[in-house]
């Protein structure tokens, strides 16, 4: 009898073994499982990753292009435009003797002086050869920088240059267009603003090309009066003045604004103001060119 008990008490032990045993194989092979998903999450995270650097590398090249070709395109706007313009600062230093005699017109005898002094800004001491210099200066290097060729009538205020020179220097230079550059002046201190002044269409100099002389002229004023905030007081027509009747290109004095007139004095002579003065006729020229 006891040995019956002992052979049933080694068979429950040798049972329960066995149940052990299968329990730790179903635990180990449950754990094996667990890290092998997670394994697939590493290496599912690796393959994401490497597609997001993939993915910004490319953004990174097509990003480079980008500027590439913005860059491209700037040098382009910047390329020559196959124009020509001249530009004439008004008048000259007194020191230069302009008294002379020139005829007002091709073949004219009506005769008149060669160049006259112009103004002086009335509160400034800013004398008109000086502004008119300057401002000529700024305008080339604006107009160059944006692809245009330039001539200047003059780069000093030594130079001994009369209006009708001044004028065949453009038309012999084959320039598109002559721009005069001026500033007023009035007796009376209230008068302020910017003006244009061109050739009649009935000129029988310069009446040819009237449309093409009050489009620029427009444009330029426009533009002008807008980045100034200038008065703008319109387009007029002058068949008197010799630098106009003796171009055979369109030509536009752009009277910049009064020097007898406080505000336009100062506001002329400040650095910052004649930025915009300059801004605003380059903008005119390019949208009389259509850029």
């Amino acid at each position: 009898m006891k040995k019956r008990v002992r052979f049933f008490l080694v068979l429950m032990f040798a049972g329960f073994s066995v149940l052990g045993c299968a329990r730790k194989q179903t635990g180990d092979s449950s754990e094996g499982h667990e890290a092998l998903k997670e394994s697939d999450v590493i290496t599912e995270r690796e393959e994401s990753q490497k597609r997001k650097t993939s993915s910004e590398d490319q953004d990174a090249e097509e990003h480079n292009v980008s500027d590439q070709d913005k860059q491209s395109n700037e040098k382009e706007g910047s390329e020559k435009k196959g124009i020509l313009i001249a530009i004439d600062p008004g008048h000259q230093s007194p020191n230069i003797d302009m008294s002379g005699q020139e005829p007002n017109a091709p073949g004219s005898g009506e005769l008149k002086q060669k160049s006259a002094g112009g103004t002086t800004g009335r509160f400034t001491g800013i004398p008109e050869y000086e502004l008119n210099l300057e401002i000529a200066l700024r305008l080339r290097d604006c107009l160059v920088e944006q692809g245009y060729d330039v001539i200047l009538t003059r780069e000093n205020n030594e130079i001994a240059i009369s209006n009708a020179e001044r004028a065949c220097l453009a038309n012999d230079a084959g320039a598109d267009f002559s721009l005069r550059i001026h500033a007023n002046g009035s007796e009376d201190p209230a008068v302020n603003g910017a003006m244009a002044l061109i050739g009649s269409a009935e000129n029988p100099y310069v009446g040819s090309f009237y449309e093409e002389s009050y489009c620029l002229a427009e444009q330029i004023l426009n533009s002008y009066c807008s980045s100034t905030g200038m008065q703008n007081l319109g387009i007029r027509c002058n068949d008197t003045m010799t630098g106009i009747n003796w171009s055979r290109i369109p030509v536009v004095i752009i009277e910049m604004g009064f020097m007898t007139n406080e505000q336009d004095d100062i506001n002329m002579a400040d650095d910052s103001y004649r930025e915009l003065m300059v801004n605003g006729i380059t903008e005119g020229i390019n949208a009389y060119f259509g850029f």
